[in-house]
Formats: C-alpha cells, structure tokens, sequence
C-alpha cells in the first residue's frame, strides 16, 4: 500500500473523488491534493483528511511538494477537456502538456516516488469513418483525428512514456477512461443529452461505450492503490446506438447535415448549454468503442455498470423537463410520426 499519495486536479470531479476514497483508508498515511483552485466548499466534507496545496504543476515548486512530503504515489487526474475552463486552448494546452511535462521532471528527481498513475482518454484513439470496431491498447489513430483534448493526451501519453524507460523502477500505469457518465457529474456529454432537442449527425447513428462515474473512481483507485504498470482501456461493457440513448432519455433527436453539426455546436456554445467542440462532434458522428479484455485479465477489474446500465444510471439522476418542455417534444413526436406515416403511405410499404 502507498504511504503518501498525491492527486492532482483534486478540485475536480475525478480527483475529488477519488481523494475521497484514498483519505477513508486507514492504511494510507496522508493524501495530499493539489490544484489552482480550491475544492468548493459543498465538497470539502468528503475529501475527509486530505491536506489541500494550492499549486500549480506548470511551475517547477512542484519538486518541493513531492520532495518534503516523500511522496510514493502520484495520481496525475488535471488533464483538462475544456478550453473554457481555463481561458481558452492556449491556456488548455499549457495546462495538460506543460503541466505534465514538470510534473513528470518532479517524480524524476524523487527518490521516493515508487508508482505514477496517469488518467488518460480513449479520445487517444481518434474518430473517423475508417476506424476498427473496437480499438486496442496497442492500436493507434490512423485518420489524423486527433484534435483538442485528444492532441494532448497523446502528446502527453508520449511523455509518460518516456519517463517510464528512464525510471523502470517506477510503475507506471495509464488508464484510457471512456467517456463518463452517471447521476452526479457534469461533463459536456450529460449536458448534450439532457438537451430537449439533441442535434445529430444526419445518416450518421454512432455506437457509444460509455463508463459509469463510480466505475471510473474505482479504476483510479485500485491502480493508487495495487501495482498494475501498462496501459488499460477502461470502459463498461457493451455499446448502444445514440438514437437508442436519446429514446431512453425521452427527448427529441434532430437530424442535421454532417457539416451544420459545428454550427450547431456554435450556437449551443453559445447559448452556455454545453461546449460542443469539433471533437466532441466527431465522436457524435462516428462513434467509439475499445477492447476491455487487458483491464479484466492482467488490471483484474471489471466494471461493475454496463453501457445501458450506465445510461439508466445517469437518467434516473437527472431532473424531469419542464411542462412546457414535455408539451413541445409531445409536438413534436406527434409531428415526426405523421411525416413518417405519410412517406410510408406514400411508397405503400
């Protein structure tokens, strides 16, 4: 078991979470969690005993942190997926690849460091119409697809890497998160599919894996926690058409040609109901799925939430639309079917 564990991006949903979890073991010395911000203070009652440094991971006093806390795990959770969180892409980049670049120069010069866990995204993998039916941890993008976020965490994989053939006796893990989902957290996904009117892709019905919230805290807690070096595409079983989610869901889904899907998008971003970014689009219009077989084999976990179950999760958390709401995609679905009972009559099928 780790003595000192230190989390970075404590103040957001992932980190908090699971500094939460690591604090309420009583085998773990001290947890420490550092961000730019402090945790707002509805969360401060769940990270328990963990010791809150304002810091930066741009800035090389980082060294300092680990070395006078002898830190031996380091659980790198701050990869940022939106440029609006931090002021734009600029800012973004700098962020997760700066960030991670000093971070990674830290646990270099420590002689107490013992495990780094990285929390990655299966965003690494791209999306394109070429794309295999499942992606492997040893299969790479192919379509040059990687933008954003995705480009990061590339560039960011590549570094850990390297940090790992010059200090083989750290272990290093990487775990590949799919898209999150469930009750609690707030991600541009949950925001797109709470949406009365849920813009797609015309012709286009991709399949999505998803990953309960819960299952993913516990992906990162077991690699704190257990030595398990390598990569792992962590995600629950089974996939689902986005047509069939937003069914469940029970709003409308509004076809679009393919290239009105960033105009969409501009004028959702700008409405500040979700940042619907030309990645995000792309993976609404392709779709992803990943192999999970090294995560239950040699990582020795399985999710406990399937795809669906992730989904009924997430809709049994989420608020009911408003009356009004209910009444126009009543409308609406009642519009949709007769147009669709016309075309069938129409060609006597």
């Amino acid at each position: 078991m780790p003595s000192v564990v230190l989390i970075t991006g404590v103040s957001r949903y992932a980190g908090g979470r699971l500094a939460a979890q690591l604090a309420a073991d009583p085998s773990i010395e001290r947890v420490i969690g550092v961000d730019t911000m402090p945790p707002r203070t509805a969360d401060l009652p769940l990270l328990g005993r963990t010791e809150f440094v304002r810091a930066d991971i741009r800035n090389p006093l980082i060294a300092k942190v680990i070395a006078q806390a002898r830190v031996t795990t380091v659980v790198h959770t701050a990869l940022m997926a939106s440029p609006r969180a931090v002021g734009g892409r600029v800012a973004m980049q700098e962020m997760n690849v700066i960030g991670t670049m000093q971070l990674l120069a830290a646990c270099q010069k420590s002689d107490t460091v013992q495990q780094f866990v990285l929390k990655s995204t299966t965003a690494v993998y791209g999306c394109g119409p070429a794309d295999p039916a499942v992606f492997t941890e040893d299969m790479h993008p192919h379509d040059g697809s990687q933008v954003g976020y995705a480009k990061d965490a590339v560039e960011v994989e590549g570094y850990v890497r390297g940090f790992a053939r010059r200090r083989p006796d750290v272990h290093t893990s990487v775990l590949r998160l799919s898209n999150v989902i469930g009750p609690t957290i707030d991600t541009a996904l949950s925001r797109y599919l709470g949406m009365p009117f849920v813009p797609t892709a015309l012709g286009f019905d991709p399949r999505l894996q998803l990953l309960h919230e819960s299952d993913a805290i516990e992906a990162l807690r077991l690699a704190a926690v257990w030595r398990r070096p390598g990569i792992f595409n962590v995600a629950g079983d089974g996939v689902m058409p986005l047509s069939q989610i937003i069914r469940r869901s029970g709003r409308i889904r509004v076809p679009v040609p393919n290239p009105a899907i960033g105009l969409a998008g501009a004028l959702v971003r700008n409405s500040s109901v979700v940042e619907f970014t030309a990645e995000e689009a792309r993976y609404l219009t392709y779709g992803r799925a990943v192999d999970t077989t090294l995560l239950r084999t040699e990582f020795g976990y399985t999710p406990r939430y399937s795809t669906a179950a992730a989904v009924d999760s997430y809709l049994d958390g989420q608020r009911p639309l408003p009356r009004v709401a209910l009444a126009v995609i009543s409308v609406g679905s009642r519009v949709l079917q007769g147009r669709r009972d016309r075309r069938l009559a129409i060609t006597g099928t």
